[in-house]
């Protein structure tokens, strides 16, 4: 039985600031206060929208922000000292798996099609396609991706699907950044020729005939954690049944979400949020999924997992293969010892089971798990259902 909120530890701070993006994956955020989680668990939440992913950073690093929706990788990558700005941070929950696509503009899209020979949203086809594109009609071209962020799974991402096609990230194409809400603008204005981004910044420039959806995050990773709920080891050390109360709030949201019959309620709420069309916010939530204006409607159920899979544990082995990601990205070797340090620090499993076993859920017994071995739901243990874990691999070098 889950515990009562009355019987929790009082909240130290029950008034809170929170961050999130304007992005289809802050819904547990948004539904968790439509819902009445917030209240349930005794907090008065104020939702704060940010436009950038730095700017939120240093918002909750500064204290501006009590807690955010953060990429998963950018706890890790703060505590590391990467990009700038060093503070002890803490994930005792993912938010989200999944959400992302890669999206090209129409005509660079269309030229890659012609050579790939399969359904749209094959990641590994269009990989393929992308690297015989640039070796062959796209040659001497240069081609500029944008990112929502360096140290995200956007970047991870973009780079394992270019490798997957041959391609060089460092050396044959250009990545820099961008706000997710600028890369739609971006790619009208030639000033990009694609970008690796959240939903519903894919299916907005798809609508607009701006540009096409040619894999998605899921398609190149499947199930990778993508956004969690992030705040700084001091704020938590302050404030741990607070702390407690939230994770509680926005596990029962993530819970409600995981369930298809409440995705239509949720596009609705989203809607008046984020200040979006319905119809840009339902594809990637609904699982129906347009990839080219007026081409067909794919089904993609798992482009959005928020409850399933145990979506929310903060697995250590994913967060310690994404903390050595994010430092080989600045040119570093990852120095073992120095990962798993704050891979223990930053991602608290203790915290997220704390909040499981007084909602009584089932719970991983290990704080690792296989990855890359599984193309379908699987059982971990008993009443731990698993879902796909399969990625993308880097081309095998053509010796001649």
């Amino acid at each position: 039985m889950s515990t009562e909120p009355e019987q929790l530890p009082q909240p130290e701070k029950p008034r809170l600031d929170l961050g999130y993006i304007r992005l289809t994956d802050s819904a547990p955020l948004i539904m968790a206060q439509a819902l009445g989680f917030y209240e349930k668990y005794g907090l008065e939440v104020a939702l704060h929208r940010e436009v950038s992913w730095a700017n939120l950073r240093d918002k909750v690093v500064v204290g501006a922000l009590d807690a955010a929706q953060m990429l998963a990788p950018l706890p890790l990558a703060t505590a590391l000292g990467l990009g700038g700005m060093r503070a002890n941070m803490v994930t005792g929950l993912v938010l989200s798996l999944n959400g992302n696509a890669i999206t090209l503009n129409r005509t660079m899209a269309s030229e890659i099609r012609e050579l790939a020979v399969a359904d749209a949203g094959n990641a590994d086809v269009s990989a393929i396609a992308f690297g015989n594109w640039l070796r062959g009609p796209g040659a001497g071209k240069s081609v500029t991706f944008a990112s929502a962020h360096s140290f995200s799974c956007h970047t991870i991402q973009l780079q394992l699907w270019l490798r997957a096609g041959g391609v060089d990230p460092d050396r044959d194409v250009r990545i820099i950044v961008l706000p997710p809400e600028q890369m739609m603008d971006s790619l009208a204005r030639g000033l990009i020729d694609g970008y690796c981004v959240g939903e519903p910044w894919n299916s907005v420039a798809v609508q607009n005939g701006i540009g096409e959806i040619i894999a998605t995050g899921y398609g190149i990773w499947n199930n990778l954690a993508e956004k969690v709920l992030g705040v700084t080891e001091q704020w938590h050390q302050q404030h741990p049944a607070t702390h407690l109360r939230l994770r509680m709030a926005l596990m029962e949201s993530c819970q409600w979400l995981a369930e298809p019959a409440n995705r239509e309620q949720a596009v609705s709420e989203l809607a008046q949020s984020l200040e979006l069309p319905e119809r840009q916010l339902a594809p990637s939530l609904t699982g129906r999924v347009q990839f080219e204006k007026d081409g067909p409607i794919l089904e993609q159920p798992y482009f959005h997992v928020f409850g399933r899979f145990q979506a929310g544990f903060p697995w250590r082995s994913t967060a310690a293969e994404m903390a050595e990601r994010c430092v080989a990205m600045i040119g570093r070797a990852p120095a073992g010892e120095d990962i798993a340090a704050v891979v223990q620090q930053t991602y608290r499993t203790d915290l997220y089971r704390e909040a499981g076993r007084r909602l009584g859920m089932v719970l991983p017994a290990s704080d690792v798990r296989p990855v890359g071995q599984h193309g379908d739901i699987w059982q971990l243990a008993p009443g731990l259902e698993m879902g796909p874990d399969l990625r993308l691999e880097a081309a095998t070098p053509d010796p001649a």
